[in-house]
């Protein structure tokens, strides 16, 4: 089956090259020191609360130490730094060693080769939120932990981070230049991030529409343990009109040859 074959392909691609480890290791030595950090902070507060029970009652370890770890260093991390060094080379890479056209004249759709090269992507994404599976399960070994909310946490993680995936996809079908990719879909994902905060002092409608596009006002559900529909259709709307984009500028590129 070509789309297994072109699927395996990048995959290979990811982990014979420097570009995996390099991603996971830096992924892995920030959000581990951030982890320590939180987690140290909520061991302090624990001793104290042992000697002030009343202190006791506020101290939770998912809003201590995971919400706190998801939302203000693996978001902003993962999605705005690392997701462009992932995408960048999926498509800018076949257009630059002209290897695009040979690809596009597999016996199979555009589609294919689009779904195979983003779940390639989705894939060594899943293995970074994978590792970090190693947190709750040393947070388990001293204390119970909420499983609801942090699944909840992790589901809007993958939603946040397959719409981030598709966005990087497109910009790197527009150009053959991977930094220019890369950029470009730093940008965005930037803006995705900032754009709440405009709504703040916009205020009006347009502060309206504006908080409706913030991925930080659509994530913020889920890093309390909240599952809003109305969030996951925006991630997965925004993921399939970014995977439609792209389809559009491959089909662009078989037209003019």
């Amino acid at each position: 089956m070509k789309l297994w074959a072109i699927f395996k392909k990048e995959l290979r691609i990811y982990f014979t090259t420097p570009l995996a480890y390099a991603i996971l290791f830096v992924f892995l030595l920030v959000t581990g020191f951030f982890f320590y950090v939180y987690f140290s902070g909520f061991a302090m507060v624990s001793m104290q609360a042992a000697m002030n029970p009343q202190l006791g009652r506020d101290v939770n370890i998912t809003e201590w130490v995971m919400r706190p770890l998801f939302t203000s260093f693996i978001s902003i991390i993962l999605f705005l730094s690392l997701v462009p060094m992932i995408t960048m080379r999926l498509f800018a890479e076949e257009r630059r060693s002209g290897t695009i056209e040979l690809l596009l004249t597999y016996p199979v759709r555009d589609g294919g080769v689009l779904a195979a090269k983003f779940l390639a992507a989705l894939a060594l994404y899943g293995a970074m939120l994978l590792l970090t599976l190693l947190y709750p399960a040393m947070l388990r070994y001293f204390t119970p932990l909420e499983w609801g909310p942090l699944l909840t946490m992790y589901l809007g993680l993958l939603l946040m981070g397959a719409t981030f995936l598709s966005i990087g996809l497109f910009f790197s079908a527009l150009t053959e230049n991977q930094i220019v990719a890369s950029l470009a879909t730093f940008a965005m994902l930037l803006l995705l991030w900032s754009i709440g905060f405009a709504a703040e002092s916009v205020g009006g409608v347009t502060g309206k529409i504006l908080q409706h596009l913030s991925v930080v006002e659509r994530f913020d559900s889920f890093s309390k343990g909240l599952l809003d529909t109305k969030d996951v259709i925006y991630f997965v709307n925004v993921t399939l009109l970014a995977l439609f984009l792209t389809l559009r500028a491959l089909e662009a590129r078989r037209w003019k040859g």
